[in-house]
């Protein structure tokens, strides 16, 4: 197998095969660090390249692979052999941490992040940290301090954010699964701008302990990668209550992949129609009608349905995010508010300035959509609706702050709410840009929302589509 097919291959193939003794972690670990050097100079997806770290761990899980346990005699993990990529907010032991700001250029922790601790005991290898914009604040990754992140299907354009690097690399084949972080649709936006897969779970279910805060309290950690059943793989490793982590919530887990593969055969499959999707590209709009129409055939009961509170919902949550920012980061905006870049100064200094009465009044509106949108799924199973209203938009158009607005219109109440959310492409504009579809769940649903995003996948093809570099 050469290293183009190695490079394309799912989580889960690679899993297989690399089990099977089919294929190395050397041969598959060299083959995406030599994909990296050779591309990421165009897309900018990586902030930091660890080759010799993902080597020497290659090295160590080709042997463990041979002898059938690790080293220490436990048994291999679920990801034993697999490159992955993190976002550069996860706390990496002995890699620096950046956040993709000035200041934390030289930061190197002494620990890893919990989600990364297990991914390294589940037996991930890591590639590196990527691109993501300035503390997460913002849904472009165009970047002051690293450089702007390039969308693969289209250079002049952008990934989205805040994990935008991470999108990117996934979808030009240079690392097989990654970690991003969503606190307003930062998984989600870049998911469905490029073409692949995130998911958002809901809030308290993947620790945050050792990931740099943007809001302590909308802050979700979660998994990318290019299928449906790599994002199940992933989350089955990272998820889990950490007593440690103020935010972690004691729920029990479920095996995410025992049923992912089953039907959705008469399941009550909500579609938003609604005034607020008013301003939404039309080949957009037309993509998830199709999509919802895929549903019916594999025997869904589709229903269009109103979805009242999502605009207040988005609003809330953005007072919040950029009010938290302000509070994480005000010994640094007070002290040197020059070192941030523009867009993200602007945004912490107005969440500085947000009156205490309106941040009051948003965490009413939180509590309150919690229980509407909770109520919702008395009657449905999933919720489909599009993930971002328009395709990736170029990199030299309307500043941030306003693509901001646009980009996390249908991704924030979920954040505000904490349910889960995912979104997979479901099409591509005629220009060729990916559409993203957003499949949202009660709390906890994991299992059900990975299970019909498996099951649309599956009767489709937009997943096989690869951008050409």
């Amino acid at each position: 197998m050469n290293e183009n097919e190695l490079t394309w291959l799912s989580l889960a193939e690679t899993a297989d095969l690399l089990r099977r003794g089919e294929i190395s972690p050397v041969e598959l670990t060299s083959a995406h660090l030599e994909r990296i050097q050779a591309l990421d100079e165009k897309l900018n997806s990586f902030i930091t390249v660890t080759p010799e770290i993902a080597m020497s761990r290659a090295r160590q899980t080709e042997q463990e692979l041979r002898l059938g346990s690790t080293l220490a005699g436990e048994p291999l993990g679920l990801l034993h052999g697999i490159p992955i990529a993190l976002k550069d907010l996860y706390e990496t032991r002995g890699v620096r941490t950046t956040a993709g700001s000035r200041f934390f250029s030289d930061y190197v922790p002494e620990t890893d992040a919990v989600a990364v601790e297990k991914l390294s005991s589940a037996g991930a290898i890591l590639l590196g940290k990527t691109n993501m914009h300035e503390i997460a604040l913002g849904l472009t990754t165009v970047n002051p301090h690293y450089g702007a992140c390039k969308n693969p299907w289209a250079l002049e354009h952008v990934p989205g954010g805040s994990s935008g690097g991470s999108g990117a690399a996934l979808a030009a084949g240079l690392c097989l699964g990654s970690l991003g972080s969503d606190t307003g649709g930062s998984i989600r936006v870049p998911a469905s701008l490029c073409g692949i897969v995130g998911l958002k779970p809901t809030y308290g279910r993947v620790s945050l302990r050792g990931v740099i805060p943007l809001s302590w309290n909308l802050d979700h950690a979660g998994p990318m990668a290019r299928r449906v059943q790599d994002v199940a793989m992933l989350l089955q490793v990272i998820a889990g209550y950490d007593p440690d982590d103020a935010y972690s919530v004691d729920v029990p887990l479920v095996d995410y992949l025992a049923h992912i593969k089953d039907s959705v055969k008469d399941w009550r499959v909500g579609l938003m129609e609604d005034e607020y999707l008013d301003r939404t590209e039309p080949e957009v709009l037309e993509a998830v009608q199709e999509a919802a129409h895929v549903f019916s055939r594999i025997g869904a009961q589709v229903t269009p349905t109103a979805f009242s509170g999502a605009y207040p919902a988005a609003l809330a949550n953005g007072q919040m995010v950029i009010s938290d920012a302000a509070a994480f980061h005000r010994q640094r905006l007070h002290d040197q508010p020059e070192d941030f870049g523009i867009d993200v100064r602007q945004r912490l200094q107005a969440g500085a300035e947000l009156p205490i009465r309106d941040y009051i009044l948003a965490r009413r509106t939180q509590s309150l959509m919690r229980w509407q949108f909770e109520n919702f799924f008395h009657n449905f199973d999933i919720l489909l609706m599009p993930t971002t209203a328009i395709p990736a938009p170029p990199i030299q158009g309307p500043d941030a702050i306003e693509q901001a607005r646009l980009l996390t219109r249908y991704t924030a109440p979920f954040n505000l709410t904490g349910l889960p959310a995912i979104s997979l492409p479901c099409g591509f504009t005629s220009a060729g840009l990916p559409i993203g579809l957003q499949i949202v769940a009660p709390s906890w649903g994991e299992a059900n929302l990975l299970r019909a995003a498996y099951a649309y996948e599956q009767a489709t093809l937009w997943h096989t589509r690869r951008p050409i570099l």
